[in-house]
């Protein structure tokens, strides 16, 4: 029963975690589930959501038909997910509210990865501009509809905080008043944010070794690649190429989810930190690397973002993908009839269309953005 999955987080979880009980609620009453917990549900109703189901065909770094091999948006939230709830488990905060934020966190990605959303921002730009923490917001908010008494799903307000909050390298946090931007987000959604890094960091390394586009002696030369070596053992030259990206990958991944324990454990610690809202008023987030980590996890990055993120291959793939979006926008905004009426029928005033179309675009995977543009612009596609 639902009150007694309360009464185990109060026995088990660590005073600072979020706890059911203590949730801020949502934004439309409703009377909860008998033996579900709040989280529990809104985790039921994220994967339940067709937000989710499209991400399943929203790139990751490589677009859809390039293989079935590499990770989507989907696959990507699901190891965010797996990382994310290891670290809660282990410091011993609320994997169920984990679990939800790691789900909902991407629900707000365009097509074609970053290169969409920079191109819905620049399109957006005098009208409000595009952030897909606020899109995701948006979307569980508005434009997912399954309930006859209320708009969106109607989240709990912890969860919404973590997808509005959601800050990585490449994310950034949303300035929503109701989520007072001047705080630090709850340790969960900290979480989350990390086990995103450490997922795309050694996913897209990953991705990318399959690919060809980045290859082991350039990673040889990193510290950290020479100590997950040492890490595996003398056997590690024995084994097959595949193997040994598998092999090494792995230990990336537990080195640094290890790291990250044990360095939060001994921040929370010193910042003296016992209840869930001490870690909003602090100056820096409690979840993260020890010094030593981000040094070695640096020349890391950097050398993802120079040989893998501007390959002139993915570059390309990125402009292609701009120009699709940019064009979409445009032959809908010249003539927005051309929408269809699940899009159409939101549009109210002359000011409602451009976020119109840009919700429609925002929410296609990369085969539909594809296929509109062919119906589109191919005169032999039949429309």
């Amino acid at each position: 029963m639902r009150s007694y999955i309360e009464t185990l987080e109060n026995r088990y979880l660590a005073s600072y975690a979020m706890k059911n009980s203590l949730s801020k609620g949502r934004v439309y009453k409703e009377k909860e589930h008998p033996y579900r917990s709040i989280y529990q549900r809104d985790r039921d109703r994220i994967i339940h959501s067709a937000a989710f189901r499209r991400l399943e065909y929203k790139t990751q770094v490589f677009v859809n038909h390039e293989g079935d091999y590499y990770r989507t948006r989907l696959t990507h939230t699901l190891e965010v997910s797996q990382i994310a709830r290891t670290i809660a488990i282990s410091l011993r905060l609320n994997s169920d509210l984990v679990e939800a934020i790691s789900l909902a966190h991407d629900l707000g990605h365009t097509p074609f990865g970053h290169s969409g959303e920079e191109a819905l921002n620049e399109l957006m730009k005098h009208h409000g501009g595009f952030n897909h923490n606020l899109q995701g917001l948006r979307t569980v908010d508005f434009l997912e509809e399954r309930y006859p008494d209320f708009p969106g799903l109607n989240l709990s307000w912890e969860v919404r905080e973590g997808i509005v909050k959601h800050s990585t390298q490449y994310d950034r946090s949303a300035q929503v008043e109701e989520f007072h931007p001047e705080k630090m987000p709850i340790l969960e959604t900290q979480v989350v944010d990390i086990g995103d890094e450490i997922a795309y960091n050694n996913h897209d390394l990953d991705d990318g070794m399959t690919s060809g586009l980045l290859e082991e002696e350039g990673l040889k030369k990193l510290e950290i690649w020479k100590i997950a070596i040492s890490k595996i053992g003398p056997g590690y030259n024995r084994l097959s190429a595949q193997m040994r990206k598998y092999q090494i990958i792995r230990t990336l991944i537990n080195m640094q989810v290890t790291d990250l324990i044990i360095e939060t454990e001994k921040k929370i610690k010193k910042a003296r930190i016992k209840k869930f809202t001490d870690a909003c008023e602090t100056n820096e987030k409690q979840v993260s690397f020890s010094n030593q980590m981000e040094r070695l996890r640096s020349p890391l990055q950097d050398f993802l973002t120079h040989n893998l993120y501007h390959h002139y291959r993915v570059v390309r793939m990125s402009n292609k993908a701009k120009r699709f979006i940019t064009e979409l926008f445009q032959v809908y905004l010249s003539k927005p009839e051309q929408l269809p009426f699940q899009a159409s029928r939101y549009i109210k005033t002359k000011e409602d269309i451009r976020r119109v179309i840009c919700d429609y675009i925002a929410g296609m995977t990369d085969r539909y953005a594809l296929d509109e543009y062919k119906k589109l612009f191919d005169p032999y596609e039949k429309v």
